[in-house]
């Protein structure tokens, strides 16, 4: 069984749509659209498509609404669990082919597939296990060529995208996630409201399984950097990421230097 969930806070009723589309004609048991709006306006869209459960939740945050959904899907004996951003969609069997791919290699606790933007262009959201530098650093250095440069090491950019490889971090707009290894290591850490969830969920299911970029299925995420443009999501991101460093660690964080060592090893011993 494959469960999926959606977390909305007034999000656009074309929006919603889109991605019930996606996931009603894809191989997906039970859709769950946890509903962070405070209102009902979203529900009589979410009533029009088969499959699909409306929850209303008081805003705790994103990883907590996805929470209330993963438990829900423990107690349908969920298999697998998809966590979705409401600005994702895509054409064709990517769910399938994701599922497929999980039951090939029992090992794989996480799979991402490629996201693209709507022009084309390719997100780079596999990434090495951050620094400090890499998160704040990074985004407070003005000089765009020494960001460019750092990028292109820190988001794997020289791979190319186009081959299977297992990455220590991958993006939250998209997570096809085993239940038996969420069962292992926890779901959602509710201490970060928004931001570095999907970072510290990831790594925790690289603690005890693969965690895979499967390049053979694309989506399209719109993307829109929100805190880039807000003062309130970046003290939200500083927060996050504060509470990530909190704890895993800083400058010592012997973990994270093994699994980048052991990355780029791999990948760049497969380059030559």
């Amino acid at each position: 069984m494959v469960t999926a969930s959606i977390v909305t806070f007034h999000t656009p009723v074309q929006e919603l749509r889109r991605i019930l589309n996606c996931a009603v004609n894809s191989p997906i048991d039970r859709i769950l659209v946890i509903d962070h709006s405070g209102n009902s306006t979203l529900l009589p869209v979410v009533e029009e498509y088969p499959r699909t459960d409306y929850i209303p939740h008081d805003n705790k945050g994103y990883g907590s609404g996805h929470n209330v959904a993963l438990e829900y899907a423990r107690t349908l004996g969920a298999d697998y669990h998809l966590v979705l951003n409401p600005d994702i969609y895509w054409k064709g069997n990517v769910v399938g082919r994701l599922r497929d791919y999980m039951d090939s290699d029992p090992d794989v606790g996480l799979v991402m597939p490629k996201i693209l933007y709507p022009d084309g262009r390719i997100q780079h959201l596999c990434k090495k296990l951050p620094t400090p530098f890499d998160l704040l650093g990074r985004r407070f250095v003005p000089l765009k060529s020494f960001q460019k440069k750092h990028d292109y090491e820190y988001e794997l950019q020289w791979t190319g995208y186009d081959r299977l490889m297992e990455v220590p971090s991958l993006s939250g707009c998209f997570m096809f996630m085993r239940m038996s290894v969420l069962e292992k290591v926890g779901t959602f850490d509710e201490r970060y409201f928004m931001y570095a969830e999907d970072m510290d969920l990831c790594r925790r299911i690289g603690d005890v399984s693969k965690t895979m970029f499967f390049p053979d299925a694309t989506v399209v995420h719109e993307y829109d950097k929100g805190s880039y443009k807000s003062k309130k999501l970046l003290k939200l991101h500083i927060a996050s990421v504060i509470k990530y460093f909190n704890k895993w660690g800083w400058i010592f964080d012997s973990g994270r230097n093994k699994r980048n060592k052991n990355l780029l090893g791999i990948l760049k011993t497969s380059n030559q």
